[in-house]
């Protein structure tokens, strides 16, 4: 794709794009208007007319601002960016966009958590949406993924039903945005091929840190198809360049209240500062000979594919440079479909990519008033489209011509099929022989072997957290069966797990059970994720008298490895030094929390404040609590003597400047010190 036909995109954006300073107001049909205060009346006090035509097009338009909200994935966030290819993907795929190395394709991305409204908070327990749009010259490609890799059922008949049991229970409209309740729990003891993807769930992988450090997965089994028609299976990953970090539980339960936009401000916050976030394409692939080569259905959604065993091959990098203008125009208005796919990427018969086929075309519709959802600027594709297909809700294009119909001889039967040879989509032609039955395959059954190898491939403190986890979402379910059926369904998994979800919510041990499984895939482990301090946030706890010549030494050292110092006090304005150096102050003791930031620096100051002394000491012990790095100057030492850290794993007491700052760097970039003992 040329560099004028990427800009394209974008010019279609921009013709769509409004800037009303300096305007004089008008109706939506362009008509001035005189008084904006005030509606049309009998008289000062007397009643509305109803001749008042812009009261009631701005009432009217009001009334019908909010569309209806996404079933699920409502709550979302988004950026635009480029697709820039690595090595050519031909040998596998004709998709034009995969072709040649360097080229760039521009894209849309939407990150979203699942069940809670679109009012909810960022940081719940709960799967993430990760699906972005190519804008190629041979039409939309939409890659809709999510940052687990296995979903919880296998067909997708049952999708109502697992949304149902996670959503808030009918009766009274709770718990939101978490499946911490009964029916979800009973729905998993009932329906246990969901056993893999709750072992997701309870990981720590259900609270990222970032979206710009999740990782992001096509779930389904696709079929890449290239020129000569030879057939690969393939899964699709995007695997963040900053790594795969998780918040803390306890610390995520406390940024829903500190701030519930957390995630969607950081990636609107990095991208204003310029750090793009940036994710590599990876693809797995099986050629079409290998697909019963493994000890598990390659088009089982509940399963994947082991690295080990099926290395991913990085085809490019995505970069996201660019924000929204308009939240409802472009976040909420894009519409995602798995079958929106371009010549080379097709499907497969996973039952729940089947189904998936259908369901994204009828929410589209429901949601955005009609089959013209394709109008909308942010779903356009960048090439043009010619079809017979007219009328409908919101219809933008003027169709010239008094021909809609195919076969015709009146407009020399164009548009006209577009063969092979001219990039006319073909499917591909796999042989299916077979009963019309409602049945699953039985090399679907097995629901437990993956889950095994998911616990086996957990840290230490991974797997304490996903205990920890069960202890919380099983502690809220209230009824006493349920707890019971779910412990003995993950005996399956694990008796050691199943023991310790049994003693924390007061059920009966399994007596027996456990996955003859022992095999382990490192790849499943966060603690083997990238190690990078760049972008991170580092808050720094300041009082006037402060030692301004080291501190201000200290903050540039960090500002050149990519670290966002963040200057905390008591006031809003400056704080002044001993030394006479003046620092901003970006927030305030009372404006932000300390689970906002990615690690502390204690400068201290005037010791003498009680004020400042208190909230430091907060600060600095919830950092601790949480695991993460603190740094301290001379003054900030004194505060870390009377609370008990220093010397503590991860806490770092500034003597030698150079050697402070790099061991502090380089523990930001570690994240955690798990094998810290917490107060």
């Amino acid at each position: 794709m040329s560099e004028d036909q990427r800009n394209q995109k974008q010019e279609q954006l921009d013709q769509y794009r409004v800037d009303d300073s300096g305007k004089k107001m008008t109706t939506n049909q362009g008509l001035r208007v005189s008084e904006d205060e005030f509606s049309l009346k009998a008289g000062e006090r007397g009643p509305t007319l109803m001749e008042d035509f812009h009261f009631r097009e701005k009432m009217t338009h009001f009334d019908h601002e909010r569309i209806p909200e996404r079933v699920v994935h409502a709550r979302g966030s988004a950026a635009h960016g480029e697709f820039e290819v690595y090595e050519s993907m031909k040998k596998y795929t004709k998709a034009k966009f995969l072709q040649e190395p360097g080229k760039k394709t521009p894209v849309f991305v939407r990150f979203s958590t699942v069940v809670g409204s679109r009012g909810s908070a960022d940081t719940v327990r709960d799967v993430r949406g990760f699906s972005t749009k190519f804008y190629t010259e041979e039409g939309n490609y939409d890659l809709v993924a999510n940052n687990m890799p296995v979903f919880f059922i296998q067909d997708a008949i049952k999708f109502p039903d697992v949304v149902h049991a996670l959503k808030p229970e009918p009766h009274n409209g709770i718990p939101q945005a978490t499946g911490a309740h009964d029916t979800f729990w009973d729905f998993v003891a009932n329906n246990q091929e969901s056993a893999h993807n709750v072992m997701w769930l309870m990981s720590d992988r259900a609270v990222p840190r970032s979206y710009r450090m999740m990782q992001g997965f096509g779930i389904n089994t696709f079929r890449f198809v290239n020129d000569a028609g030879d057939s690969h299976f393939v899964k699709f990953h995007w695997i963040p360049k900053l790594g795969v970090h998780s918040l803390v539980w306890d610390e995520a339960q406390k940024i829903a209240g500190n701030d519930p936009d957390y995630n969607r401000r950081d990636l609107y916050e990095s991208i204003e500062k310029g750090d793009y976030p940036e994710y590599e394409l990876g693809v797995q692939v099986i050629p079409e000979k290998d697909e019963f080569a493994f000890d598990f259905d390659i088009l089982d959604p509940t399963k994947i594919w082991p690295e080990e065993d099926v290395p991913v091959q990085i085809v490019g990098k995505m970069t996201l440079n660019k924000n929204i203008d308009n939240f409802f125009s472009e976040t909420e208005q894009v519409a995602f479909h798995p079958g929106h796919v371009v010549p080379g990427i097709d499907f497969t018969n996973d039952p729940l990519l089947q189904g998936r086929l259908f369901s994204y075309t009828d929410t589209q519709l429901i949601r955005l008033g009609g089959p013209n959802f394709h109008e909308i600027p942010i779903n356009r594709p960048v090439c043009p489209f010619h079809n017979n297909q007219r009328g409908g809700y919101h219809r933008q294009t003027i169709n010239e011509g008094k021909v809609s119909y195919h076969n015709n001889s009146i407009g020399a039967n164009t548009p006209t099929p577009a063969m092979k040879e001219d990039g006319g989509y073909t499917h591909y032609q796999e042989k299916v022989d077979g009963k019309k039955v409602r049945a699953r395959s039985q090399s679907f059954k097995d629901h437990f072997s993956q889950a095994k190898l998911f616990w086996n491939s957990m840290t230490g403190p991974e797997k304490m957290h996903i205990k920890q986890a069960f202890a919380f979402e099983v502690g809220k379910v209230k009824n006493k069966s349920v707890q019971q059926q779910v412990v003995d369904m993950f005996a399956n998994v694990d008796v050691e797990l199943a023991t310790s979800i049994a003693k924390d919510v007061g059920a009966n041990p399994p007596a027996k059970g456990g996955s003859p499984v022992t095999k382990a895939s490192p790849a499943l482990s966060q603690m083997n994720t990238f190690k990078v301090p760049a972008t991170r946030k580092v808050g720094v706890l300041v009082n006037n008298g402060f030692d301004g010549a080291t501190t201000q030494a200290t903050l540039d050292a960090l500002k050149a490895y990519g670290i966002h110092p963040m200057i905390i006090s008591e006031k809003l304005g400056t704080v002044t030094g001993a030394d006479g150096t003046s620092i901003m102050v970006d927030d305030t003791f009372t404006t932000t929390d300390s689970v906002l930031y990615d690690a502390i620096y204690v400068v201290g100051g005037n010791v003498g404040s009680k004020v400042f002394h208190k909230n430091a000491s907060q600060f600095t012990t919830d950092a601790f609590n949480h695991y993460k790095p603190i740094g301290a100057t001379a003054d900030g030492k004194m505060l870390l003597d009377e609370l008990n850290m220093t010397g503590a794993v991860g806490v770092f007491v500034q003597e030698n400047d150079k050697t402070f700052v790099e061991q502090f760097t380089q523990a930001i970039g570690e994240h955690r010190h798990w094998n810290r003992d917490v107060m």
